[in-house]
């Protein structure tokens, strides 16, 4: 068992206060986030963002090492930091978890074969094709005899190709968590910002990809619900590609730049707001039709095309929960390093990132 390896719960891997780079591997994009100081009071040290080419991603796998590690190494490079250990994260699809109850010991060893053991009803391959991981959540309430356990499972080559994409950068995978966890941590540093610092709240997080959109519930430090759908910042690119007889590449660079006609705004832009804030008024009703913890009580919006203008209000209306752009930054220090409005502009797009460089604090 690799239990020093995949990590799918924060706090479980690495010694206190390591320098780590935060690495997100994107369908789009490689991101890298640095912070310093301590734990309460963080700094953003640096950070970086690099295109991806087409195609060097897909479905989330690295389609393309040598594209992928060549972006890396930019970014690097871009980020101009002698820190070498990396925290890297694999997509929550790619990862199995499951929480299970198993005697309480005080013997790793004993924990480690009571882990496998218990791991190979819920992982649909051999153990020695996977990374295996666990930790202790606590006692079971109602009989202390009992632990309950998180364990997390993930095929090898998955794994494997990520570190291959980082150490070609010059990096080192110290770290491999999953995104779901990553962008936990972040929501936990946003969280002191809401009203009520969102103690007993539902708070989601709908985080706007490339190629797809997660909504996230979170309710104090857990993850309550998380739903997937196939629409992103792609479906923006392909309908300026359209209206204006662009390539895709053409489109992507107009979108970035903000240097399209006059008419974007009327013409494409607001049906494209109308459309993500029907699949967030979408996603809210799939939490609520399969959770019994009541209403949501606030909405961040994350990813590139969080700070579209306009999207803040078209969700909020049609979800009647009041929503806002997600900045996993807001409370920390800048260094000189960073400028503040570029910050403002890709913050969103920083949660993954954020959430796996806060691990150097656990």
């Amino acid at each position: 068992m690799q239990k020093d390896f995949l990590g799918p719960l924060r706090g479980m891997i690495g010694a206190k206060s390591t320098p780590i780079i935060g690495v997100d591997i994107s369908s789009t994009a490689v991101k890298l986030v640095e912070l310093s100081g301590n734990p309460d009071k963080p700094e953003l040290l640096r950070y970086a963002i690099e295109p991806l080419p087409r195609d060097a991603m897909t479905d989330g796998n690295v389609a393309n090492l040598e594209t992928v590690g060549s972006a890396l190494e930019r970014a690097v490079r871009k980020l101009g930091s002698r820190t070498k250990g990396a925290a890297i994260a694999l997509p929550t699809s790619m990862v199995i978890t499951k929480k299970i109850t198993l005697p309480a010991t005080d013997r790793d060893d004993d924990l480690e074969f009571a882990v496998e053991s218990e791991a190979n009803q819920y992982i649909p391959f051999a153990l020695d094709e996977v990374n295996l991981d666990f930790a202790v959540i606590g006692p079971v309430a109602s009989d202390p005899t009992q632990v309950e356990v998180m364990i997390a499972a993930a095929r090898k080559e998955k794994v494997e190709d990520r570190v291959a994409a980082v150490e070609s950068a010059g990096l080192k995978a110290q770290v491999v968590d999953v995104e779901a966890m990553a962008v936990m941590g972040a929501y936990e540093r946003m969280a002191e910002n809401l009203p009520g610092k969102g103690v007993d709240q539902n708070v989601g997080v709908l985080d706007v990809g490339a190629t797809s959109t997660r909504f996230y519930v979170f309710r104090n430090d857990e993850q309550i619900f998380m739903r997937e759908s196939p629409f992103g910042g792609n479906q923006l690119t392909q309908e300026i590609q359209r209206a204006y007889n662009m390539t895709n590449e053409e489109a992507e660079a107009a979108k970035r730049s903000g240097s399209l006609p006059s008419n974007y705004d009327n013409d494409v832009l607001r049906p494209y707001v109308d459309t993500l804030a029907i699949e967030a008024a979408r996603a809210l009703q799939f939490f609520l039709t399969s959770n019994a913890q009541g209403q949501l009580d606030y909405l961040l919006l994350a990813g590139g095309c969080a700070s579209l203008p306009g999207l803040a209000e078209a969700v909020s209306r049609r979800t009647n929960v009041t929503a806002s752009v997600a900045n996993p930054f807001a409370g920390m220090s800048l260094s000189s390093n960073v400028k503040s409005r570029q910050l403002a502009a890709d913050a969103p797009s920083l949660m993954v990132a954020c959430g796996l460089a806060l691990r150097r604090f656990d």
